[in-house]
């Protein structure tokens, strides 16, 4: 009979010559430039890339003038598409850029917020930038507080580019995707039942050469050997060749890859994107710290997975709702700690601005190879775990 106790979660990645993730570090890059000049900067940038052409749109009220066709140029040549052959060229391609100003409407709600303006108070607080839902989450299954599969999965795609930046594998093109499928018993991840991994190439490799150095010099080199059996499958370039790639092959949008950017399906997923937005967006804000949020929660040993949702009104200061949920692991029931975290942390968007130091040019690093498990980003800070314990002593 077979154990009932098992399951599998899959989850996926691409790497930063994705057609999407090429438009989620440009939009991203445009977001760095003007926060570097003007960090009250209203800006909600997307990209579009397709064949030959890179197209930036959207609302953006700055003070800043910046080069946006460099910026665009730029990022797609560190992306390495820097020859013809290779699908794209960053100094051949077409850019076209549609900007506006952010409306009126909008700004009058996010600059002060309705509950202070009312009362005629100058005080500094934003107003959220949209309504909309924002989730967190984190667990115990990594030491990085991420479900297992997406961390992999994040892990391999990083390990492909850097093979192909340093010459490791010099046949290797910009695009690429993986996919991670863990086996569980119960809830604990224990074996890598499939790995999934598609890479662009060169012309003049065979598909067998292809599949040893994507086993050995990538996957082998991420994921921890124990995790790996004679029973894990690979599937190397399913499709046998994978030539012709980025925006060559398929047309890219920003916010396309909402899912890698999280956590990689494990949980709900309110629907906002984060690249192109500076941080009175809610959507990118309130995200990260509902991620931070989860991981001090995880950390302080309250429970042994999370998921946060918290909502927002346009122009509102504060959380229209806060709701928790620990799936049954939780030391405190969910009620009681939803309580404690609108004690303990401050979810107005400005109070999160400065907790993170929202306004700085931050953002490029984390348009490629996910939001969250990474250290070097503030919402990743482990500050709150010993005020968090006294509420389980």
């Amino acid at each position: 009979m077979k154990n009932t106790r098992h399951r599998f979660f899959t989850s996926e990645s691409v790497t930063e010559g994705h057609p999407d993730k090429m438009c989620d570090q440009i939009s991203d890059a445009i977001l760095d430039a003007i926060l570097a000049l003007d960090p009250d900067a209203r800006v909600a940038c997307e990209t579009v890339v397709c064949t030959g052409t890179v197209f930036v749109m959207g609302q953006i009220t700055t003070t800043a003038v910046v080069d946006y066709a460099k910026i665009v140029r730029d990022t797609v040549r560190d992306i390495g598409y820097t020859r013809a052959k290779y699908g794209f060229d960053a100094d051949s391609c077409g850019v076209i850029i549609s900007l506006d100003k952010q409306s009126p409407d909008i700004a009058l709600g996010v600059d002060r917020s309705d509950e202070y303006r009312d009362r005629g108070e100058l005080l500094d607080l934003y107003g959220a930038g949209d309504q909309g839902m924002m989730f967190g989450y984190a667990c115990n299954e990594t030491p990085e507080y991420m479900p297992m599969a997406i961390m992999l999965a994040q892990k391999i795609s990083r390990r492909l580019a850097e093979v192909r930046k340093t010459g490791v594998l010099d046949y290797l093109r910009p695009d690429g995707k993986c996919q991670v499928t863990v086996e569980y018993d119960g809830d604990k991840p224990y074996r890598v039942d499939t790995i999934v991994l598609s890479t662009q190439h060169g012309p003049d490799v065979d598909s067998a050469t292809i599949a040893r150095d994507m086993i050995n010099e990538v996957i082998r080199k991420v994921v921890p050997l124990e995790l790996l059996d004679d029973q894990t499958k690979y599937y190397i370039n399913p499709t046998g060749r994978f030539e012709i790639g980025g925006p060559a092959a398929d047309s890219g949008l920003t916010g396309r890859k909402i899912i890698v950017d999280t956590y990689g399906g494990y949980c709900a997923h309110g629907g906002g994107a984060f690249s192109g937005k500076d941080p009175t967006k809610v959507d990118r804000s309130a995200t990260y710290m509902a991620r931070y949020i989860c991981k001090n929660i995880v950390a302080a040993g309250i429970a042994d997975r999370i998921q946060l949702q918290v909502s927002y009104a346009i122009g509102r200061s504060k959380p229209v709702s806060i709701d928790v949920n620990t799936f049954g692991t939780g030391k405190i029931n969910d009620f009681a700690l939803s309580e404690i975290i609108s004690e303990e942390f401050d979810l107005r968007p400005r109070a999160i601005i400065d907790k993170f130091h929202l306004q700085q040019p931050v953002y490029k690093a984390t348009a490629s190879y996910g939001h969250f498990g990474r250290e070097e980003f503030a919402w990743e800070q482990l500050d709150k775990v010993d005020d968090l314990k006294k509420y389980i002593h």
